[in-house]
């Protein structure tokens, strides 16, 4: 996987909605579809934009528009959360900032550990963009003892050996994994044990963990499989065509 691969994908509007999957209380209740969660998230950003460009109003067909939906789309999705603005008038952009940040639990600042401190965990921990959407990573941790000790990103490298007692003392609330594979699982238990419920795997291996630990899964080849289906196909169409 590619560092720059990898950091792209946390820029984009996917991010919001693996953050919502570890934070926001309110999507678990209602079981909302992991699809409305994303397009959540498009929303949130264009929203943010445009309230930056002085917009106060903003129209459901504008959303859907940025959002690749309907109106009809938009509306039901901001349904699921209570009522926002008023047929023919639009939705006040500030407010519906704010309660989408809210929704997505991005409203409060977010204690992150990374495990892992090689390229990609280290382009992460350096990744200025955490901070700015509330996630405060505060400690990186490996195995490796030429790696134990130094300076990563501002940030001291702890032996995992002491992952449990930190996590006691100082309660993150998301880890991030970024070992090999065949380290994966093990070193996953390890954050379970500890008491961490929400775990970001970049590592290429499903997660076998108890039902109350969140995780999400960033798999860059199957999205470049993504890419490489639409592709093909593509060329398949036209020469059909």
């Amino acid at each position: 996987m590619r560092v720059s691969a990898a950091l792209a994908l946390l820029r984009s509007p996917v991010a919001p909605y693996f953050v919502n999957e570890f934070t926001s209380r309110r999507i678990t209740v209602k079981r909302i579809a992991d699809s409305t969660v994303r397009r959540l998230s498009v929303y949130l950003r264009f929203l943010e934009d445009s309230v930056q460009r002085g917009v106060r109003t903003i129209s459901s067909e504008e959303l859907a528009r940025r959002g690749g939906t309907t109106s009809a789309q938009v509306r039901k999705d901001l349904s699921f959360f209570g009522s926002f603005g008023k047929r023919g008038l639009g939705y006040p952009a500030p407010e519906l900032t704010a309660s989408l940040r809210d929704i997505l639990g991005l409203d409060r600042t977010w204690r992150v550990i990374i495990i892992g401190a090689g390229k990609i965990g280290t382009a992460l921990a350096q990744y200025h963009g955490f901070r700015q959407r509330g996630f405060e990573v505060v400690a990186v941790y490996d195995t490796d003892a030429r790696k134990i000790g130094g300076k990563w990103a501002g940030l001291l490298v702890r032996d995992i050996r002491h992952l449990q007692g930190d996590v006691a003392a100082e309660h993150p609330d998301i880890a991030v994994l970024t070992v090999p594979a065949e380290q994966a699982q093990a070193v996953a238990e390890q954050l379970v044990d500890a008491g961490i419920r929400a775990i970001l795997n970049f590592a290429p291996v499903q997660l076998q963990l108890p039902a109350d630990v969140t995780v999400r899964h960033v798999n860059m080849a199957m999205e470049l499989e993504g890419l490489s289906y639409a592709l093909t196909n593509r060329e398949r169409d036209g020469a059909g065509a």
